[in-house]
């Protein structure tokens, strides 16, 4: 299914291509072309943007880069790409998720996929998250861009930045640069939040050229560097957290009849992340934790359409070699005592190689069918001998190498129907496997502040498998739009940590240690809606409600389940004016898993409202909006609130962005 979220509001008449509706399991944000337009706050970070999709929840640790769920499951258990390129954060601690080193400024579109469902970009079980960045693209010759200010009242947060595009017909290049600037943020009742400031850079480049009518190359860039970001959430801060991307990308268009597109890319990106707690003023133990992660890969991409049989298709060769280490050292408070070193990713190799295949067959002309089907062939190598001496102390019988076969496939059949409104229900299977992550397989204690437990990674377990299934419906006329989705997965072997009573805990004031060992089972539900309804003419209310429930063996409640949620806003839009009001809330989170050391979550419900008025001279757009986060200014936390931090309080916020 496809979904497409905007920000602006719907038209009086609504025109549907059927013919033009994809069968895929997928949601689609899709931006205008000025930052102003995708959102109530345009110059919020790419959390806010991420948090507007059903499939999506937002762990947070602090003020900055929240970590972003898919389908209720973390992050080892989804692939999230940049541009289709692959990129292992270097945090163990899972400070600088992916998501973190795209600004909402150079971002088009972000395409989540469910389960096993289109995953071109490798072995998942929840599914995929894909972050295209905006281009120029080739046309006349043209110049355009933006420049934008932000200020925030909270945390007293400054935004500025630059986005500029230039194109020709058989070349164009973009550039863009952000900086954002916050102090401790505030929550409910004014009380500060300590260790929660952040300061982060980002500049990206696109460069397009042609080579013949129809064959081009593109290179890419993306620098992206944090500094003194607090986390309240955690017993350490980072000091500094940078990420260095690029690419380079043939494709060739309009091939034969039947072949219509090849694109082959080439990428490499370096991460480096430096955790402290200089800035603590009182810690049992000074330690430092650097990470470091470096991945090159590849991917070959053929899209086709054979006319006579009616199907669409596409095969995707892909595949990637990264490189994972972080260490820490403790130093004594003790002068006399010796330092304390570790290797907590003990260095560790990542080759993978995948294929994957989809067609989309059209069955009658109400019916298609969408088959997908993919096989990662997955190696790990210990490459340091330290830490692999390390680790062998928990596994004698550790091998330094060991190599996985990753299977999946879905198939999914939509039946669609319009006339005069447009009425369409999807139903799909899916199988998946996973690799265990490099803390899951060979972390070496690796301290996890929610439920104080050390971490160690066990490499001998089995690959996680999932069975899904997925269905839909939906129905949309002039007025109303409605969505009602569901899925449910069955996993096999879910990894997860148990304690063991015979290890020592390595950290002061941990409960203990944890093994990664696995269930026999676990089960997963989602299910939302979704309602929008034109009630006048430039007045539009949207409804989203959604709920998940996670069990494991012997009833065990998964950690980090989103209890029921909903967001309710009305919205007006005249003119150059834009206004919305905004309720979101949860109820209770009861189903919580105390074993991950979870406490219930009171229910909330907050406030936003927010105002712009555009004003347009020949081609120059200068946009003005303002809001009030919060206007209760309600002490609350959410379910993904890591030790349950509070959020935000009342916020006042400001954006102009000029459009030229």
């Amino acid at each position: 299914m496809q979904l497409f979220v905007g920000f602006s509001q719907v038209d009086s008449t609504i025109h549907i291509d059927s013919s033009k509706m994809k069968n895929l399991d997928e949601i689609v944000i899709f931006s205008k072309k000025t930052v102003a337009d995708k959102m109530a706050k345009p110059l919020s970070g790419i959390e806010g943007f991420l948090s507007k999709i059903d499939a999506v929840n937002l762990i947070q640790r602090g003020g900055y880069a929240s970590e972003p769920l898919i389908n209720g499951m973390s992050t080892e258990r989804s692939v999230i790409t940049i541009d289709g390129m692959r990129i292992y954060g270097a945090c163990t601690d899972k400070m600088d998720p992916v998501t973190s080193y795209v600004e909402i400024t150079n971002l088009e579109k972000a395409t989540v996929h469910g389960g096993a469902n289109n995953s071109s970009t490798g072995a998942s079980i929840a599914g995929s998250m894909d972050l295209v960045r905006k281009k120029a693209g080739f046309g006349e010759n043209n110049f355009n861009g933006m420049v934008f200010l932000g200020i925030e009242s909270n945390n007293l947060q400054k935004i500025a930045g630059t986005s500029l595009s230039y194109s020709l017909p058989k070349f164009y290049t973009d550039v863009d640069f952000t900086f954002r600037d916050a102090a401790n943020y505030k929550a409910g009742g004014r009380k500060e939040v300590l260790y929660s400031q952040y300061t982060k850079f980002n500049t990206a480049a696109n460069l397009g050229v042609k080579l013949g009518e129809h064959n081009q190359l593109e290179g890419t860039f993306i620098y992206d560097h944090a500094l003194n970001v607090g986390y309240p959430a955690l017993p350490m801060d980072v000091s500094t957290a940078k990420a260095l991307i690029g690419s380079i990308e043939y494709s060739q268009h309009h091939i034969t009849e039947k072949l219509h597109l090849w694109r082959t890319k080439i990428y490499y990106n370096d991460v480096t992340h430096i955790m402290d707690d200089s800035k603590r003023p009182i810690v049992p133990i000074r330690m430092d934790m650097p990470g470091w992660t470096k991945t090159i890969g590849f991917y070959s991409l053929l899209e086709g359409f054979d006319e006579t049989n009616s199907i669409d298709w596409q095969f995707n060769l892909s595949g990637h070699h990264n490189q994972s280490i972080a260490e820490m050292t403790m130093y004594p408070n003790d002068p006399n005592e010796n330092e304390m070193f570790m290797l907590t990713w003990p260095g560790v190799n990542t080759t993978y190689v995948d294929a994957y295949g989809k067609a989309t067959f059209t069955l009658t002309e109400n019916w298609k069918a969408d088959l997908n089907a993919g096989l990662g062939i997955h190696h790990n190598q210990l490459y340091d001998d330290f830490g692999y001496k390390s680790l062998a102390i928990f596994y004698p019988l550790l091998e330094p190498q060991k190599t996985r076969i990753l299977p999946r496939g879905a198939v999914n059949f939509k039946y669609s129907k319009y006339k005069k409104n447009y009425w369409e229900y999807i139903a799909g299977i899916g199988y998946s496997e996973r690799a265990p992550s490099v803390s899951e397989g060979y972390g070496f204690y690796l301290f996890n502040s929610f439920d104080k437990y050390d971490y160690v990674g066990n490499p001998l377990m089995k690959n996680e498998q999932s069975i899904s299934f997925n269905t839909s419906a939906s129905f949309i006329t002039s007025k109303v739009t409605l969505k009602l989705a569901a899925n449910y997965f069955f996993l096999m072997n879910y990894i997860i940590g148990k304690p063991d009573s015979n290890l020592s805990a390595m950290t002061i004031g941990a409960n203990g240690v944890k093994l990664y060992n696995q269930l026999k089972n676990a089960h997963l539900l989602n299910g939302s809606l979704t309602i929008e309804y034109q009630f006048v003419k430039h007045w539009n209310w949207n409804n989203r409600i959604s709920y998940r429930r996670g069990i494991g063996d012997r009833n065990l409640n998964l950690p980090m389940i989103q209890p029921f949620s909903y967001t309710s806003s009305v919205a007006c839009n005249y003119g150059g004016f834009a206004g919305q009001l905004e309720v979101v809330g949860a109820t209770k989170q009861v189903d919580y898993s105390s074993d991950f050391g979870e406490t219930p979550v009171s229910a909330y419900a907050i406030i936003n409202f927010s105002a712009a008025y555009k004003i347009s001279v020949k081609r120059h757009q200068l946009t003005f909006k303002a809001g009030i986060e919060n206007i209760l200014d309600t002490y609350y936390s959410t379910f993904a609130d890591w030790n349950r931090i509070p959020r935000m309080g009342r916020n006042f916020f400001a954006n102009i962005v000029w459009g030229f």
